[in-house]
Order: C-alpha cells, then structure tokens, then sequence
C-alpha cells in the first residue's frame, strides 16, 4: 500500500491530490483538505475550481484521540485554525486517486467525530449523512461510525473521486476547540472498510456502556427502596425513589444520543440542560434530607422550589436555539442566574449531609454521607470542573467519566445502606408485630 498526498497552502494552488494504492487495505484521508467556511452546492461538483480556498491538515499527532470516548485520529476543529466563534455551514474537499484491482469494491468510512453534522458528495453526488438537511438549519444527530459504497465508473481498476463534506456546526457546540472534522474519513476496500467499520462501533460502544449499565443499577435500586417503602416505614423514601429514576434518566439520555438517531441535538439539549439536571439536583436534595431524617422545614421546601425553577427557566433562556435574536446581555445574566441557582444548591446539598452527620455520628450515616460525595460527583460536575478536577481518564484506550467512577462506587454502597435499613426495621419490635 502506498499513499502520497500532494498540494501547498498557497492560495493559487490546485485542489490537493491524494493517489493512493489499494490491495486489500484502508487509508485514512489525512493530509490536505481545501476549506471554506459558508455554502454552496456548486461546491460539491468536482468541476469546481477551489484554487482560491484555504488548505487544512487532518493529520493527528502519534497517539492522538478525542477528549470524551477516546476516538483515534483526532485534530483540532476550526475554532483553533483562525475561524474562532464560527458557527455555521463549511465545506470540505478533496480530489482522490485510488489504483486497486478491477474487481474489487471500494467504501469509505465516514469520519468518526464531527461538529455537529454533515453531508457527503462524491463526484457531486450526495452519498448520505449524520443529519437532516432541510429547513434553515440542520437537524444534527449523533454521529456514528458509516459506511459508504463508492461508485464504480473505470474498468481498469483506477478510480477518481472528488471528495466533498458539507458540515453543520450548530451553535450547541461552540467550544475552545470545535468546528467541522475531528476524526478523517477512511477509503480501502469494501470488506475492510466493512471491518474498519465495527472496530469503531467497537469504541464507541465502550465509551458509552458504563451509560448503559448504570441507569439499569439505578432502576433495580429504585425497586429496592420502593421495598422500604412497603414495609411501612416510619422513614419517607419517596424522594430517594424518583431522584434514582431521574439519574438512570439523566445518564441514558447521553446512550440514546450517542448510539441511536431517536432523538436529535436539540430534544437532547433540551432533555439535559433544561429539564434533567435542574431536577436531579432538587430531588437529591430532598432524597438526602429525607435519608439522614432532618426535619420537614417548609422553607427548606420552598427554597429547594424556588431555585429549581430559577435553574430550569435560566438554562431555557441562556440556551443558544431559544430566541437567538435576544439581547447578548441577556444570555450572559440567564448564565449567571445558572451558575447562582447550582452554587445554592452546592450549599444546601453540602448543609443536609454536614447536618445529618452532626446528628447521627454512626457508620451508617458517614457511609450514607459518602453516598451523597459520590452523588454530587456526577451532579455538579461544572463546578468541579472548575475547581480543575480532571473530568475524563483513558484506561486502555477508552473515556471513563469522573461521574462513572464515583456512580460505580455509589451503586454497591447505596445497596448496602438499604440493606442495614430493611435489617433495622426487622429488628424493631414495633415492625415484628405489624408484619405479623
């Protein structure tokens, strides 16, 4: 197999040229690719002269990879290559010459990380997509690992492509380092593309699957407490039972998104942002109040409901797809009226498991105190963010969460308080009598 990419940033240049030699191999697309931020259809048409656009490298450094599964390949979007705060439409092209056996059928995958969507043309015809491209913006969708068929139109075995990507960024995900492709497509043979194509599903998968099991750990415990529940205990356990639910919700919603196209950037966003994390961090609060048995104080109640509409209604606000047109003031207050409502609720969170540990110094009210650290872990992870706790580690590879490792260690403990609770109740005599 032999690969050599040619072409020169000089904006006069001809399209860069790639001419590859394919057995049965793949290569990656790195090298130099012609970009041009906004959009034109024309540009997807190999009869384009794109002499005039911009050349980027999609080469990754030795051993790079993504910041959140750990997908290889990964460079650097256009936020950091002198298009900061850029928004919008770009294109992507490249001219591809590929000398393989007649016979045999060529793919490309398609690239494994993009912000936030695109389209695929080759020789000006679409191919396909991660998105919806109708309306005034696209509908963006996770993107997955793809697979595209290239067509056959040379009997002698040398093929010609004009490579052409429409990219989307939305909004959603403006960052220090975002913008179009992250990871280069991959051309080769059909059946190795096809290969190619489940070892990286097989990283996807990995990244997400601690996101999979643990909402199912958190169902089975929400059965669990609803067995205190039954039991009549004096305890209330209503709260801990909708706050485990909501968590399993909060945590699946990333799975659903990331594998599946059953719900698009926005209804994720929406999801998450919006409605999730205001509610988790209330009915936590509540759960643990009830845990370490404080007293009922309407205003506690009261403050909990005040600041979970501040959170809910502020996230709604300072989001980017609701009222655009809005004053720039007006977005900076509705974040700052999130990050009060979120520091209020660290203090009250903190305040409920310093108190209950004042009141009821005994092993299972620091394990139940423990509980709740591991819990805030995963729920204020902005905050620790901020403080400049590491938020990711890659062992062997693969994207493991701060809040993965601390809900791993929660699961177990939270199933053995709940245990010592049905064993205490047992042992009462006033409970002996009522069960019998």
């Amino acid at each position: 197999m032999v690969m050599m990419i040619g072409g020169r940033p000089a904006s006069a240049e001809p399209a860069p040229v790639a001419r590859i030699t394919l057995g049965h191999s793949t290569v990656p697309l790195n090298g130099l690719w012609r970009f041009h931020v906004g959009d034109d259809l024309r540009w997807s048409s190999p009869d384009f002269d794109d002499g005039s656009w911009e050349t980027v490298d999609l080469t990754p450094a030795p051993g790079a990879h993504d910041g959140d599964v750990g997908l290889p390949g990964y460079v650097r979007g256009w936020s950091l290559r002198g298009h900061a705060n850029y928004t919008g439409y770009a294109w992507y092209r490249i001219k591809v010459t590929v000398d393989s056996d007649k016979d045999t059928p060529l793919a490309l995958a398609g690239p494994t990380l993009v912000d936030s969507t695109y389209q695929l043309y080759v020789n000006g015809q679409l191919l396909g997509g991660s998105g919806v491209f109708t309306g005034t913006a696209p509908t963006v969708f996770g993107v997955r690992p793809s697979v595209y068929p290239l067509p056959s139109s040379s009997s002698s075995g040398v093929q010609t492509y004009l490579i052409a990507f429409r990219v989307w960024m939305d909004p959603l995900d403006a960052a220090e380092d975002s913008g179009g492709i992250h990871v280069a497509p991959t051309i080769g043979s059909a059946n190795d593309i096809d290969q190619l194509h489940q070892v990286q599903w097989l990283q996807t998968f990995k990244g997400y699957v601690a996101d999979a099991i643990e909402p199912l750990a958190f169902a089975l415990l929400a059965l669990m407490v609803f067995a205190l529940i039954a039991c009549r205990t004096p305890d209330a356990y209503r709260w801990l039972v909708i706050a485990l639910l909501l968590l399993a919700l909060l945590r699946v919603n990333q799975v659903l998104f990331s594998w599946t196209h059953w719900q698009s950037l926005r209804c994720y966003d929406i999801a998450t942002a919006v409605i999730l994390k205001p509610l988790n961090l209330a009915v936590w609060t509540l759960a643990w109040r009830d845990w370490f048995r404080l007293k009922r104080t309407p205003w506690l109640r009261n403050v909990i409901s005040v600041l979970t509409v501040v959170h809910l209604l502020s996230a709604l606000m300072s989001r980017p797809w609701f009222m655009p047109e809005a004053n720039h003031g007006l977005k900076v207050f509705a974040d700052f009226a999130v990050e009060g409502a979120r520091l209020a609720f660290v203090a009250l969170y903190l305040w409920i498991m310093g108190l209950g540990v004042i009141r009821s110094q005994k092993l299972p009210t620091y394990l139940a105190a423990l509980c709740a650290i591991l819990v805030g872990i995963g729920l204020f992870a902005t905050e620790l963010n901020a403080l400049g706790v590491p938020g990711i580690w890659f062992p062997y590879g693969t994207g493991v969460a701060r809040g993965q490792y601390a809900y791993a260690v929660f699961i177990p403990l939270l199933f053995l308080l709940i245990g010592m609770r049905l064993v205490s109740y047992a042992r009462k005599p006033s409970f002996s009598s009522r069960s019998n």
